[in-house]
């Protein structure tokens, strides 16, 4: 047991849920029964959604009840990475604006990477130069009539650190024992398996936890919540006696029962969730299959939060399946307009930073800040100026199937129908750049002129293996 004595402390948090929910019916109706014990309804990700995109979510969210600091460290946490091998922190790092120079880690690999990134960050500062930004995004994924797949949600939470922060962990342990076999992904693969050995399961996750929380010595009744690792909604409960808590305590901090198993952003997001209900006292218990737990015992006052955990949209199981890309052809075979990585990359400033041009000689904001002026039809250079993410539909339509260009033909199979806008976007000072934008987390038809907006990051299409990541609109 170590007592770091918080080198750094959570200063501010943010989370994120998909907007979508499917329900346990669902389930049952398509397949005559349901897997994930305790799981009611969970967390479904739009086609143009991945961990990354999360990630950007949470983060935003984070930075935004924090002031917006400069960041110096960043930890991205994901089981499942768009990518299996790229540093991603470079990506979101991009879109959030991050020094070139910050340090930065990835964890993947376990369930516990939410809570081992976390330990690292607070371990880490403070910095002399900007604040800690920890985030842990997920989306487990299985075979579609597993207890993984039924179980699995998805969900985003991320924590800024800086010293005097108003939570800090107190004490903190972990605790390793070997117990293959209870959930693993091979390499390569993209599914979760396990050998479904209820007892087996039972006794690696309440054994391995208990291993952890038992170094801390608390009293149970000293909790106000316990942030509990949730792969369904009842094991958590069933690990209640080892872990000294009682089930009314891990309820208070479960979200798996409406977001599903989110992986390693389980815990983060419990802890997240808690921290916007005020509570003071917090065990945290994360698990990873193998098998490994963190143990932390955290002390916080008002933590600055922004969390949007709500679903208002619930799916078919037929939706479902198109979403995960199951009912869905793949990309078309030629005829997109082809941009070549070298090029996106040039447009990354525009793209991930919303950076325009103000003319020079009518002061007119031009987006993307290339050729003539918009305003004064001059040839001149720009000075740059970041627009603020916030906006005005102008003209809006609606891409109808088989209506969309090639390289959006995948999108369009997995959601359907999507709109595009002219939206003028708000400059710093009151005036506005006029650009197109695909829109995302609205049903198709229902944004009109004069609607507010704002920005947010989701996937593009990919073309080369590579996925281009962009801005896209939503409702404010």
């Amino acid at each position: 047991m170590t007592n770091p004595n918080a080198d750094a402390n959570i200063t501010a948090v943010g989370a994120y849920a998909p907007r979508f929910r499917i329900s346990a019916d669902e389930f049952r109706d398509a397949w005559g029964q349901f897997h994930a014990a305790g799981v009611n309804e969970k967390a479904v990700p739009e086609a143009d959604e991945d961990a990354l995109t999360m990630a950007y979510e949470a983060g935003t969210r984070a930075l935004d009840a924090a002031g917006n600091p400069d960041i110096s460290f960043l930890a991205f946490a994901s089981t499942t990475p768009p990518m299996e091998e790229e540093d991603l922190t470079a990506r979101l790092g991009g879109m959030l604006g991050v020094s070139e120079t910050a340090t930065r880690h990835v964890f993947t690999g376990s369930t516990r990477a939410g809570t081992r990134a976390l330990v690292a960050g607070l371990s880490a500062g403070p910095w002399d130069d900007g604040v800690g930004l920890v985030v842990a995004a997920d989306r487990p994924r299985g075979e579609p009539d597993s207890p993984e797949e039924h179980g699995a949600g998805a969900g985003a939470a991320a924590f800024v650190l800086d010293d005097g922060g108003p939570a800090s962990i107190v004490q903190q342990a972990e605790y390793a024992s070997e117990f293959p076999g209870t959930r693993f992904r091979g390499t390569g693969e993209e599914t979760l398996d396990g050998l479904g050995v209820t007892g087996y399961d039972r006794q690696a996750f309440s054994e391995t936890l208990a291993g952890a929380v038992e170094q801390l010595g608390f009293e149970g009744e000293e909790m106000d919540v316990a942030c509990i690792q949730a792969p369904d909604g009842k094991l958590p409960y069933r690990a209640a006696g080892s872990l000294g808590v009682g089930t009314e305590v891990i309820q208070a901090g479960a979200l798996v029962h409406e977001l599903g198993d989110t992986g390693a952003a389980s815990v983060p997001l419990s802890l997240a969730n808690a921290f916007a209900d005020g509570h003071e006292r917090i065990l945290v218990a994360s698990f990873g299959s193998g098998a490994g737990a963190d143990a932390l015992l955290i002390e916080a006052g008002d933590v600055p939060t922004s969390v949007a955990l709500g679903g208002d949209t619930h799916i078919s199981y037929a939706d479902y399946l198109r979403k995960r890309g199951e009912l869905t052809s793949g990309p078309p075979s030629g005829g997109g307009a082809y941009v070549s990585v070298p090029s996106w990359r040039r447009t990354l400033d525009q793209r991930h930073r919303l950076l325009a041009g103000r003319c020079s000689e009518c002061g007119a904001l031009n987006f993307p800040p290339e050729g003539a002026c918009s305003g004064c039809k001059s040839l001149v250079e720009y000075d740059e100026v970041r627009l603020t993410g916030t906006g005005t539909i102008e003209a809006v339509t609606t891409i109808s199937q088989g209506g969309a260009p090639p390289e959006f033909a995948e999108q369009q199979s997995k959601s359907g129908d999507f709109d595009v806008a002219i939206v003028a976007l708000d400059g710093p000072d009151g005036s506005t750049a006029s650009a197109p934008a695909q829109v995302t987390g609205a049903t198709t038809g229902t944004l009109e002129i004069g609607d507010s907006v704002e920005t947010t990051m989701r996937k593009i299409y990919t073309q080369e293996g590579v996925t281009r990541y962009g801005f896209k609109i939503r409702p404010r």
